[in-house]
C-alpha cells in the first residue's frame, strides 16, 4: 500500500553523523534521486564552508580583549597626564601669595571624594581576595544574588577616578582664567551628581546595592533594631573616615553659604571657618554611632564585651574635643593643661584600639597564635596563616593607630597635606583590617555550623536510652 521496501544507499543522508542536516527525498526516484541528492549535499557543504569562512573573517576583524584593555589603559594615562598638565599650569598662573590659600580650599572640596574613591578601590581588592580564597562574604554580609562583585566595584571606582580629578582640573582651570562663577559651580555639580546617583529611585546604577548601602547607613544612624554584622562593619569603616565626614561638612557648609572659590573663610569668626564647632561634631559622630550600637548589642545579648567595646569608642571623644579647645581657650591654658590631657587621651585611645583589634576583632589571643604556626593548629590552615604576615599587620597596625590620633586633632588641620597622607594611611590600615576581621567571622560561622551538624548527628543520652528500650511487642 505504501510501496515496497528498498535498500538505503550508502550515501544516504540518514547515515550522516548527528548534528548534520536531514534531507528527505523520494524513495522511488531511483538513480535520478541519488544524483540530485549528491548535488544537494555538495551545495550544502560548499555553503557551510563559505559561512565558516565568513565567520572567521568577521572574527578576525574584531579586536581581542587584551588589545582593548591596553587601549583603555593608554587612554587612561593620556587623560591623567592631561589633567596633571592643565592643573599644574593653572596653579602656576596664580600669584605666589594666593596659590597656597587657593590650593587649601580646592583640596577641601575634593580630598574627601578622592579618599572615598581610594576606599572603593581597596574594597574591590578585598572582595577579589575573598572570592579567590573561598571566603563566603556573601553569606556573612547577607547579600542578595544581585550584589556587586569585585569587577563591578572596580568599574565604579574607575568612573570615580575619572570624574573627581576631571572636576578638580576644571575648577583650577576656570578659577585661574578668571571664570570664578563657573569654577564655583564645579564642586557643587559634583556633589549633587554623587547624591543623585546614591538616591536615584529607578532600577539603574545598581539599585539593589545602593538600597542596601542606604538602608545600612540608616540602621547605623538609628540603631533601633538588632545590630547585624554589616551594621557594625560599615560603622567601623566610617570611624576610619571621620576626617572625610569633617571635610564634607565644611564643604557643604561653604556651598550652602555661597563661599565657594573665596578665601575669606580663614577668619576665626567665619561660619564655615577652621574654628567652627561643626568640625569636631562631624569628627565624633561615627564614634557616637558605634557607641550606641555597642549599647544596643549589650541590651540584646547581655554580653559585657559589648560594654568594653563601647568604652573603646568613647575614648575617642576626649581626643577630638580637647583638640578643638585650642581655638576657644587662652594659649597658656592650652599649653599647660589641655595639651597634656589631649596627649594622654590620644595614647589611651590608640593603645586600647590596638589591643581590641588584635584580641577581639582578629582573635589572635595576645599574639600567642603567631608562634604556633610551625605546629598543627587551626590558624595554620587559614588564608593568612603565615608568621610574617601577622608580624607586619600587627606592627603596622600599632604605628598607624598612633598616627591616627593626628587626623582626629582639629588644631592640626592646617597641615592639610600631612593630614591627607595620614587619612590615606588610615584607610590602608582599615583595608588590611578587613581581611582578618571578615576571615575571623567566616571561621566563627563555619565552626558554629559544624557544631550544629555534630549535635544533629550525635543524639543525646536520653534519646539513646529511649531508642535502646523501644521494642516491638
Amino acid at each position: 500500500m505504501f510501496g515496497g521496501l528498498e535498500s538505503i544507499p550508502k550515501n544516504s543522508p540518514h547515515l550522516r553523523k548527528s548534528g548534520s542536516r536531514f534531507v528527505v527525498f523520494d524513495i522511488g526516484s531511483g538513480e535520478l534521486g541519488n544524483s540530485s541528492e549528491e548535488d544537494f549535499l555538495r551545495n550544502t557543504e560548499s555553503n557551510e564552508m563559505k559561512a565558516g569562512a565568513t565567520q572567521l573573517s568577521s572574527a578576525a576583524i574584531v579586536p581581542s580583549p587584551l588589545l582593548l584593555w591596553r587601549f583603555k589603559v593608554l587612554l587612561f594615562f593620556i587623560w591623567g597626564f592631561c589633567c596633571c598638565k592643565i592643573g599644574w599650569d593653572s596653579v602656576m598662573r596664580m600669584s605666589a601669595d594666593l596659590r597656597d590659600l587657593f590650593l587649601y580650599e580646592a583640596f577641601l572640596y575634593y580630598n574627601p571624594l578622592l579618599l572615598v574613591t581610594m576606599m572603593v578601590w581597596l574594597w574591590g581588592i578585598n572582595l577579589w581576595v575573598f572570592a579567590q580564597s573561598n571566603i563566603g562574604y556573601v553569606k556573612i554580609f547577607d547579600l542578595d544574588q544581585s550584589h556587586l562583585t569585585h569587577r563591578e566595584i572596580w568599574k565604579c571606582a574607575t568612573w570615580m577616578t575619572i570624574v573627581v580629578p576631571t572636576s578638580m582640573t576644571a575648577y583650577l582651570y576656570l578659577y585661574s582664567h578668571g571664570e570664578v562663577s563657573l569654577a564655583a559651580s564645579q564642586p557643587v555639580l559634583l556633589y549633587a551628581a554623587v547624591l543623585m546617583t546614591l538616591i536615584f529611585p529607578f532600577d539603574i546604577f545598581y539599585l539593589s546595592s545602593r538600597f542596601f548601602f542606604l538602608r545600612t547607613v540608616w540602621r547605623i544612624v538609628f540603631p533601633l533594631q538588632a545590630i547585624s554584622f554589616p551594621d557594625f562593619f560599615l560603622a567601623d569603616i566610617f570611624t576610619s573616615m571621620a576626617k572625610v565626614f569633617s571635610d564634607l561638612e565644611r564643604s557643604v557648609c561653604r556651598m550652602v553659604h555661597r563661599q565657594v572659590a573665596t578665601i575669606a573663610w580663614f577668619e576665626a569668626d567665619s561660619v564655615c571657618g577652621s574654628h567652627s564647632v561643626g568640625i569636631p561634631i562631624a569628627l565624633v559622630l561615627p564614634y557616637i554611632f558605634r557607641f550606641f550600637q555597642c549599647l544596643r548589642q549589650y541590651k540584646d545579648t547581655k554580653e559585657k564585651t559589648a560594654l568594653l567595646n563601647a568604652l573603646k569608642y568613647s575614648t575617642a571623644v576626649p581626643v577630638i574635643f580637647l583638640s578643638a579647645l585650642k581655638y576657644h581657650v587662652f594659649p597658656e591654658k592650652w599649653t599647660t593643661f589641655y595639651r597634656p590631657l589631649w596627649l594622654l587621651s590620644g595614647v589611651v585611645n590608640s593603645l586600647y584600639s590596638f589591643y581590641w583589634d588584635i584580641t577581639r576583632d582578629w582573635d589572635l589571643s595576645c599574639f600567642t597564635r603567631i608562634f604556633k604556626f610551625s605546629k598543627p593548629h587551626t590558624i595554620s590552615n587559614l588564608l593568612h596563616g603565615r608568621k610574617w604576615v601577622y608580624v607586619w599587620v600587627i606592627g603596622s597596625n600599632l604605628i598607624l593607630r598612633c598616627t591616627w590620633t593626628y587626623k582626629l586633632s582639629a588644631h592640626l588641620r592646617h597641615n592639610y597635606l600631612t593630614v591627607f597622607a595620614i587619612s590615606a594611611l588610615e584607610i590602608l590600615r582599615r583595608f588590611q583590617w578587613v581581611f582578618f576581621r571578615v576571615e575571623n567571622e567566616w571561621n566563627k560561622t563555619n565552626s558554629k555550623s559544624s557544631i550544629q551538624l555534630s549535635t544533629l548527628d550525635n543524639p543525646n543520652e536520653e534519646e539513646k536510652l529511649l531508642n535502646s528500650s523501644s521494642h516491638t511487642v
